[in-house]
């Protein structure tokens, strides 16, 4: 008895050994000498392997996407504590990186699977203040959608994903509407862990130069106050000396199309839509790395990967700035008058850099025999560049004391309610006197644009007025931490609001009309009724000819004018409190 009990005590006690000289942990890339990507079954098998050999490893899933399968996250913890909670409380910062929004675009994917390894592994120094999050691959329908032609700019890997989702949606432009299941799932798995920076690793499309890595910061403008200058002066410029050290070039993302880059171009604006414009709206540090898309497969991927190593130094730098800065940029908000809402370039300030590109000229086409750009690589140039990386508010708003919501819009409530917003709801039949708006003018994309034809510049007009609303009704106040997720949310005049978005088209139908025939008496005792409208109705026949020579525009203008005409069109139902 006494051996067997040795014998059992010996198994146990070799058994992680056997455990890790069992796995293999090269990673497909490093198999196929970096020109092949692993499929979404090899990943997630090596995420749940290397949790089964390192404690400090999990790996979990939550909710569902669109493809039915749910969607993991891994997290890498050398405390072996995977409560987020009780992470946060022991001032711990979270890195969270995510791959494979864009599955042709895999490098992340790759490069994470070795980062994980190679701490876990102890071949880098694991951090001690940051706690790393991943989303394997986030487009797991796009994912298993492989095919090696839809790339057509893209120098490898031989095999890879779809751009587009099991619903054929480009992901990283529903982080705002939540059409698909995906972004509904990644938006519980952001507010489980409360990231304190983010980073989602992409390859870039347009001009071509030497540069393997471009960064894409969320605009710092748009992140505000104290966070803003931060990762404008410290967090993007330390990446960039970090990587310089390693010997790995860095831009900012080249945002130009068909034409040279050292013309000059513009930092890209992340509105919510976006990934880090979503990370933005809770105050994550956020950022998107673009590899070059014409370089070899194998350099991207090992790039990635000392950016993403650099990202991290440099969150351990600072975890405890970040967090503090965090905080204070909720307060700073919750302490403004007015909000922005759409932004422009700044034409007062930019940034010049030395930019090292290629020469590009103007030739004839041989297909179309027209000009066509072409890039010589056999005269690389380093040339001072204009960055236009400033932007100012184009479009404020008066932040009000909260919202009503009526209980009808279940859609934008399930919405909020995804997004850790607070929210109440009336205990009885009530008065209040609010804001509202009425939508004044706005313009549809005449193409389809992920699922919707979406609305801009849109324009209000407000009143106030008491309004009667109903047992269960929802109020939602500002005073919270979503205060700019709501605000970019219900304000129609915000570029990703859920009006510009579709979400309440309804009110643009007109559901009462009139009968000309019928109508041409009741107008007529209208104008001799109301001489000032009689006198509005004569000048604007006046002022308009197209106006004066249509009878049913002329009718119609004036039953708009009358008590008859429909007080719920273009009546925007969300209303404005502005009073405690």
């Amino acid at each position: 008895m006494r051996s067997l009990l040795l014998l059992l005590l010996c198994c146990f006690a070799c058994s992680p050994s056997k455990t890790k000289n069992s796995f293999n942990f090269k990673t497909h890339f490093e198999k196929s000498n970096g020109l092949e990507t692993a499929t979404y079954n090899e990943t997630i098998l090596f995420y749940k392997n290397l949790a089964h050999v390192y404690p400090e490893i999990s790996i979990d899933s939550i909710g569902e996407t669109d493809s039915g399968k749910p969607l993991h996250y891994v997290t890498l913890n050398p405390e072996k504590k995977f409560d987020f909670k009780n992470i946060k409380q022991n001032n711990k910062s979270i890195l969270l990186i995510n791959n494979g929004i864009h599955p042709g675009e895999p490098d992340g994917i790759d490069a994470t699977m070795m980062l994980f390894r190679d701490i876990a592994e102890g071949k880098i120094v694991a951090p001690k203040n940051t706690v790393l999050v991943t989303i394997p691959i986030y487009n797991i329908g796009g994912s298993l959608n492989r095919n090696s032609t839809s790339r057509t700019n893209q120098n490898g890997p031989k095999a890879y994903g779809f751009r587009g989702n099991a619903r054929n949606y480009d992901l990283n432009r529903d982080f705002i509407k939540n059409d698909t299941k995906n972004a509904k799932t990644f938006a519980k798995i952001y507010h489980k862990i409360k990231p304190d920076v983010f980073i989602d690793n992409h390859v870039s499309n347009g001009a071509d130069y030497q540069y393997t890595l471009t960064h894409l910061f969320t605009q710092h403008n748009k992140l505000n106050g104290s966070l803003g200058k931060f990762i404008h002066n410290t967090m993007m410029p330390k990446l960039e000396q970090n990587l310089a050290k390693k010997q790995w070039d860095i831009t900012p993302y080249v945002n130009v199309f068909n034409r040279v880059p050292e013309s000059g171009f513009s930092q890209f604006m992340d509105y919510p839509r976006y990934s880090t414009g979503y990370t933005t709206l809770f105050n994550t540090l956020g950022m998107m790395v673009e590899t070059h898309m014409l370089k070899p497969y194998k350099q991207r991927v090992e790039g990635t990967y000392e950016l993403m190593k650099s990202m991290i130094e440099i969150t351990e730098e600072h975890h405890e700035v970040i967090a503090t800065l965090r905080k204070n940029a909720l307060t700073e908000t919750l302490n403004l008058k007015t909000y922005p809402l759409d932004w422009k370039a700044d034409t007062t300030k930019n940034t010049i850099f030395n930019f090292k590109g290629f020469e590009g000229e103007t030739i004839t086409s041989e297909v179309t025999g027209l000009n066509r750009l072409k890039y010589n690589r056999n005269k690389p140039f380093t040339k001072p560049v204009v960055y236009s990386n400033y932007f100012t508010p184009s479009v404020q708003v008066t932040i009000p004391k909260a919202y009503v919501i009526p209980q009808g819009w279940h859609r934008i409530i399930d919405l909020l309610k995804l997004n850790d917003v607070s929210l109440q709801t009336l205990k009885k039949d009530t008065i209040i006197t609010v804001e509202t708006y009425k939508i004044e003018a706005f313009e549809t994309r005449q193409s389809p644009y992920e699922g919707h034809y979406q609305h801009y510049n849109t324009q209000i007009e407000s009143v106030q007025k008491e309004i009667t609303f109903f047992e269960g009704d929802y109020i939602v106040q500002t005073n919270q931490e979503a205060i700019r997720y709501l605000l970019e949310t219900l304000e129609p005049q915000a570029p990703d609001s859920f009006f510009n978005w579709n979400f309440f088209d309804t009110i643009l139908q007109q559901k009462e009309g009139f009968s000309p025939y019928v109508w041409e008496d009741k107008a007529l005792e209208l104008l001799k009724n109301n001489p000032k409208l009689k006198s509005e109705f004569n000048k604007k026949k006046a002022l308009d000819d197209a106006f004066a020579n249509n009878w049913y525009a002329q009718l119609d203008w004036l039953h708009k004018q009358s008590e008859n005409y429909e007080k719920a069109h273009l009546q925007y139902p969300i209303f404005r409190i502005l009073k405690d």
